[in-house]
C-alpha cells in the first residue's frame, strides 16, 4: 500500500496538522505547536498555506469509500 497525504480523523479543526503528522509519522500534537509557531513567526502566512492544504487534501473516510 502507497503512502497518500491525507486530512486525518484525528483532527481539532479540518485534519491538516493530523494528516501531516500520520504522513510523516510525528506526533500530532508536536505537528500542531510546531505549525502554531511557524504560522505567529512567519507573519500568520501560515493560515493560507493551512486553506490551501485543506482545499488540496482529500478526507480519508472519503478515499476510503472509494
Amino acid at each position: 500500500m502507497t503512502k497518500r497525504l491525507m486530512r486525518s480523523n484525528d483532527r481539532v479543526f479540518a485534519g491538516v496538522c493530523g494528516g501531516l503528522a500520520e504522513y510523516f509519522d510525528f506526533d500530532p500534537v508536536l505537528v500542531r505547536i510546531g505549525y502554531a509557531f511557524l504560522t505567529i513567526f512567519t507573519a500568520f502566512s501560515g493560515l493560507i498555506f493551512y486553506l490551501v492544504l485543506w482545499l488540496v487534501m482529500p478526507e480519508k473516510n472519503w478515499i476510503e469509500q472509494k
